[in-house]
């Protein structure tokens, strides 16, 4: 995914989507997080009449375990007046769109549908179910969101053929200035995957820090792009790490200078293991050099490079400029027709 990418160019993308979604899932158990994601991306009437504060998560320990292994989702029991309607929020990470998505979750809520009935009494009827699919990929979404649409329209069935919609959430089909006029927690997550500068991204974080009144809320969002966007990696087990809470925003700025020297020192190792083959002076030239690269590449201002790195402003100017020459000859070579074989 997007955000990760800085540190993706040097260490590859083992298990990114595993790790990924296990976040989005831990933030989305929050209920402030889950709330917004309903109030401000699904545009429903009933949503306004759930009764947020009394929302629950629901044990999956009744779907089919090979699916529990397989999938990342949340579902929601929200109380809906006299009655309860239950929101099953699918996850979805993976580099290709499942063109058979709509069966996917159709089996899933039919699953909660089977749980359900097991403890019905009497005449009860069983509670509506919401299915929403969060699509977090890179590629356009093509998947039908209709079952029928995946089944022969003929002969036409008519009231008879099988129906069943999913609500789809493509982030990468949000508009950028939209998620910046919503400006909350869920909106400003949806940003940080966007190719988004990430100085810009930090006051943004910071503005929010601000003005949400949920704090602990959005300590999880800011822990988690830390976490996400300069280590690379969710904190294992409990994340106690992200549930770190922050006082003020002072803290919140401070974090993030301690977080971006850290990212910084990160490659100067880097730079030192690989001066043990290269030389020490030519190891850190190059960790230097591509860090200073990477940081560019993903939207870090001149003077917010210099500041982590301790290189000086005219010295990164420099390096980039090197980089941009370095990729224009790689690209001329790459365009010369090869040379006919000499019989």
């Amino acid at each position: 995914t997007r955000i990760c990418a800085v540190l993706a160019d040097f260490h590859g993308s083992d298990s990114m989507a595993d790790i990924h979604d296990s976040g989005y899932k831990f933030l989305f158990s929050n209920r402030t997080i889950f709330r917004q994601l309903m109030e401000s991306f699904v545009d429903q009437p009933w949503v306004a009449q759930l009764d947020f504060e009394r929302a629950e998560t629901v044990d999956k320990s009744f779907i089919d375990k090979a699916f529990q292994e397989r999938e990342s989702d949340l579902i929601y029991r929200i109380p809906f007046g006299e009655e309860e309607l239950y929101v099953y929020v699918l996850l979805e990470f993976q580099s290709t769109v499942d063109r058979s998505m709509a069966l996917r979750v159709l089996n899933y809520v039919v699953q909660l549908y089977m749980h359900l009935d097991e403890n019905r009494t009497g005449g009860e009827k069983l509670p509506p179910v919401f299915p929403l699919v969060l699509y977090n990929g890179d590629r356009h979404w093509t998947a039908a969101t209709d079952v029928a649409d995946l089944i022969e329209p003929i002969p036409a069935l008519g009231e008879y053929g099988l129906h069943f919609r999913y609500f789809k959430l493509a982030e990468n089909e949000l508009d950028r200035e939209r998620l910046l006029r919503i400006g909350n927690i869920v909106s400003t997550l949806f940003l940080a995957e966007t190719r988004y500068a990430q100085d810009k991204l930090i006051e943004e974080l910071v503005a929010l820090f601000e003005r949400e009144e949920d704090k602990q809320a959005v300590s999880m969002l800011v822990n988690w792009f830390r976490q996400m966007a300069i280590h690379r990696r969710m904190p294992a087990g409990d994340y106690k790490e992200l549930e770190e809470a922050y006082r003020s925003s002072e803290e919140v700025k401070t974090m993030f200078v301690t977080a971006l020297e850290e990212y910084g020192q990160e490659f100067y190792v880097r730079g030192r293991e690989e001066g043990r083959e290269e030389g020490l002076e030519k190891g850190l030239e190059k960790g230097r050099f591509e860090i200073i690269l990477a940081m560019s590449r993903r939207g870090f201002a001149v003077d917010v490079i210099a500041d982590v790195t301790g290189i000086a402003v005219a010295d990164v100017e420099a390096m980039l400029a090197r980089g941009l020459s370095e990729a224009a000859d790689a690209a001329d070579f790459a365009q010369q027709p090869d040379e006919p074989d000499v019989q």
